[in-house]
């Protein structure tokens, strides 16, 4: 393939992936999706093989080809359809991320010529506990299950199942607003691979994208060719699963031969009792984020990087659960532990290369509440600090791994919500210690103004993130209730009810260190 044309099209497929986000994002009713930017979008070809994805969610991106493979195997689409799909054991991760699958045809053609998937995390989908992150032991517990469903017909929006849909959420308005959001970014999606075809023609665009993914994959193999061959092993835990005290054990043993490798979860613990299972697809999509990371260069997001990639999760463990488990935070922490262990493994098989660990929790709150007879609901996650790495230190207060959502800004949250934000600040001293130090972390103090219903899903709260090279692990993160001129100490996982007038502060743990201090 010419070169020039490759980097050429690999910049248009992202600007479709992008500007789908962006529409995604401007036509959104919650501030999840249209302040925080809690969505992912991606483009695929006929085979259902991502060609390109957006700079979005990686837990998003690298878990949606199932769902888009789910769909497929369930609909023959045709013109005008739009699936949704949000069944963790149907290529989903958990319940609150709906996902919107859809087909490209073009002319003459009887098979479509590409998919478009959008993934966008809903701040409601019904389950015992606003926010739909409850601390539960089963899915039924955690809101809405949609298998692969057809909510649009030949570009008809099925009414009936629309209001099936929203009689089980909290806040329906807004649940549609979203919705018809995500098919707005899958028809602008349409339009511009239409206007791709139109200009290039079917045949060189078909080309292209099959190059762009064996162009991955050569990158890729390239990249892990450089490491030492061998087998590498580590583990790492979670706090707890929310319901039983003991840690949940994450384990892996990477096998490096040649230009390809083995990722083997074999001996992680048993799926758990509380909400912190997660299954393959987010297995796959924290592997696939840190392989990613180890390619210096800019590499095309494709379904060619985990060609050299063999990842096995046994089912039945924590990171490939069977149903009817509950998933709520295996989406969001769990997938966080799994980043952490891989890059521990990997940093014994390129130590100059791998930081230490992030603060390794999304320090997922979800709350709601009714207000002059309107209910409301509200989830987001809160940075933490970055792990120093050989090259520098960590920074603060970001966002790290498998997440790359943004803060929901306080004079948006303070407009929406019942509550005002005390106290957002830089956690000082927070970051591990070593020659370079981990980022600090973040304190966020909300006082509730109405009585509300609170879950926090948190972790890295008995242990902080563990640092490198000698480097000192960050500090772990704290949970409080302030009441009545008292602090009391929460749990990482836990559900209680809030009143008018008290406050609850968390503080996220800091990145650890790397390298002794000198």
């Amino acid at each position: 393939m010419n070169a020039i044309e490759l980097e050429l099209f690999r910049h248009l497929m992202v600007s479709i992936a992008e500007e789908m986000g962006v529409v995604l994002r401007k036509t959104s009713y919650s501030a999840n999706i249209k302040e925080r930017r809690d969505y992912s979008c991606a483009v695929y070809d006929a085979q259902g093989e991502t060609v390109a994805m957006g700079d979005h969610m990686p837990v998003h991106l690298g878990a949606m080809p199932l769902s888009v493979r789910a769909v497929m195997d369930t609909f023959d689409l045709g013109p005008g359809d739009v699936a949704l799909v949000n069944d963790p054991f149907r290529g989903g991760t958990h319940l609150p991320d709906i996902t919107a699958v859809a087909p490209v045809f073009i002319k003459h053609n009887k098979r479509p010529a590409f998919y478009l998937a959008n993934r966008a995390h809903h701040a409601d989908v019904g389950g015992m506990s606003p926010g739909s992150m409850p601390l539960a032991r089963e899915i039924y517990q955690e809101g809405l299950r949609m298998p692969p469903i057809l909510i649009q017909r030949a570009g008809v929006i099925d009414r009936e199942l629309l209001q099936m849909i929203l009689a089980n959420v909290r806040t329906p308005e807004e649940r549609e607003g979203d919705l018809r959001a995500q098919l707005m970014s899958i028809r602008r999606g349409e339009v511009r691979l239409h206007e791709l075809v139109a200009k290039y023609g079917a045949p060189r665009v078909a080309s292209n994208m099959r190059a762009l993914q064996d162009y991955s994959e050569r990158m890729m193999r390239a990249a892990i060719a450089k490491l030492r061959p061998g087998t590498y092993k580590f583990q790492d835990c979670l706090d707890s699963d929310g319901i039983t005290p003991r840690p949940v054990w994450i384990r892996v043993a990477i096998t490096i031969d040649a230009d390809s490798a083995t990722v083997d979860f074999t001996g992680s613990d048993p799926q758990a009792a509380g909400p912190v299972n997660a299954n393959y697809a987010v297995a796959l999509a924290a592997t696939m984020y840190v392989f990613r990371c180890l390619v210096e260069e800019e590499i095309p997001y494709t379904a060619g990087i985990l060609r050299p990639i063999r990842v096995i999760a046994p089912e039945g463990t924590v990171v490939a659960a069977r149903a009817p488990s509950a998933m709520a935070a295996g989406n969001v922490e769990t997938s966080q532990r799994i980043t952490d262990t891989v890059l521990g493994a990997m940093a014994k098989a390129a130590p100059d290369r791998i930081p230490a660990a992030s603060s390794g929790t999304m320090n997922n709150l979800s709350f709601g509440g009714e207000v002059n007879g309107k209910a409301f609901a509200y989830y987001e996650t809160i940075a933490g600090g970055m792990g120093a790495s050989p090259r520098g230190d960590g920074y603060s207060a970001t966002h790290t791994h498998m997440t790359n959502s943004w803060n929901t800004p306080i004079e948006a949250f303070e407009h929406q919500y019942p509550l005002r934000i005390e106290s957002y600040r830089i956690r000082k001293g927070s970051g591990g210690a070593g020659k370079h130090r981990g980022g600090d972390a973040i304190v966020r103090e909300f006082r509730f103004l109405a009585d509300a219903e609170v879950t926090i899903l948190s972790d890295r709260r008995e242990r902080g993130p563990y640092g490198l090279a000698g480097g000192s692990a960050g500090k772990p993160g704290k949970n409080t209730l302030l009441r009545g001129g008292r602090a009391i100490s929460l749990k990482a996982k836990t559900r209680f009810d809030i009143h008018a007038g008290d406050a609850l502060r968390i503080e996220s743990p800091g990145g650890g260190g790397w390298g002794r201090t000198e």
